[in-house]
């Protein structure tokens, strides 16, 4: 069910999911097949220890919080003015919306609330996600990417809007940095408070164009902070990336269920297989579960 982004249904529902624990086990099932991939690739990414340790210690908690926080609360929150048209940002729609739940997440993440609730460990805990958040719009996530070509998911520009919308406002501050080292590039956060302040800021400036429908507020911030990629940083990144010899995507394959049934024609057990090749699942998805006729004449 995804339902959350549409505003007639969020205004009576108020979630996206009927379960966050779905997400989680999605997320779980993922991350115990590839843990030791994606510490092999964030050690390749951090400058100092002490960064690896925070997204050793709390990254998968708080990614998975952030992910419950994004889906049930940031698409189910928020509210267009009267009269606005629900689709008036068109084609920049998406990655707004995107960007509003994300951005909602991230806020709320380090409020001490979540630590009194036991939601998140300590006080600390934030600071891997919004590390992660940060390397993965400035630098990981274009390793998806051919080189030349622009990002052009609703997500990613999502992503690498709040992660360059905050670098550029926090420069002068000198919140958070990109930095050189052996000719590879780092990200380092200096001021984790003042990231969050900024977070809440372009927060409040999302739901404005959201509310009002500014079309053109959310086209420019989209097609600024969100579209291009620097080609000298994309190539460096491909190279630091082709070395560890991983998929920039992961995905799984469902088990097939199929029913036993008794003399009595009663269930009595279900059969699990996994003997179905990830095409012929898809395939079988679009023709069994597809909302229009398999042959359109």
């Amino acid at each position: 069910m995804n339902v959350g982004i549409y505003c007639g249904i969020k205004k009576s529902r108020a979630a996206k999911s009927g379960s966050a624990f779905r997400y989680s086990l999605i997320k779980l099932m993922i991350f115990s097949e590839v843990c030791l991939t994606c510490s092999a690739r964030l050690r390749s990414r951090n400058e100092h220890q002490v960064s690896v340790r925070l997204l050793d210690r709390y990254q998968d908690t708080c990614d998975d919080l952030h992910t419950d926080l994004h889906e049930c609360l940031g698409h189910g929150s928020g509210k267009l003015l009267p009269g606005v048209d629900p689709d008036a940002l068109k084609a920049y729609g998406a990655a707004i919306e995107e960007a509003r739940a994300d951005l909602f997440g991230l806020y709320y993440l380090a409020d001490t609330k979540l630590v009194e609730l036991g939601l998140t460990p300590d006080a600390e805990a934030y600071k891997a996600q919004y590390y992660g958040y940060m390397m993965n719009g400035l630098l990981t996530q274009t390793v998806r990417i051919e080189p030349g070509r622009d990002i052009e998911e609703a997500h990613m520009r999502n992503r690498a809007l709040i992660a360059r919308w905050t670098y550029e406002h926090g420069r002068e501050e000198e919140v958070a940095e990109l930095v050189k080292r052996d000719g590879k590039t780092y990200v380092r956060i200096r001021d984790y408070e003042k990231l969050r302040e900024l977070f809440g800021l372009l927060l409040s400036e999302i739901q404005r164009i959201k509310s009002e429908g500014d079309y053109e507020a959310a086209r420019d911030l989209v097609k600024r902070y969100g579209v291009k990629i620097d080609p000298d940083l994309h190539t460096e990144i491909l190279q630091r990336y082709r070395a560890l010899h991983l998929s920039p995507y992961k995905g799984f394959i469902n088990p097939v269920y199929t029913p036993v049934y008794n003399e009595q024609k009663e269930i009595t057990d279900i059969k699990v297989e996994y003997g179905e090749a990830y095409d012929a699942q898809m395939l079988r998805y679009s023709r069994d579960y597809a909302t229009l006729p398999y042959c359109n004449e």
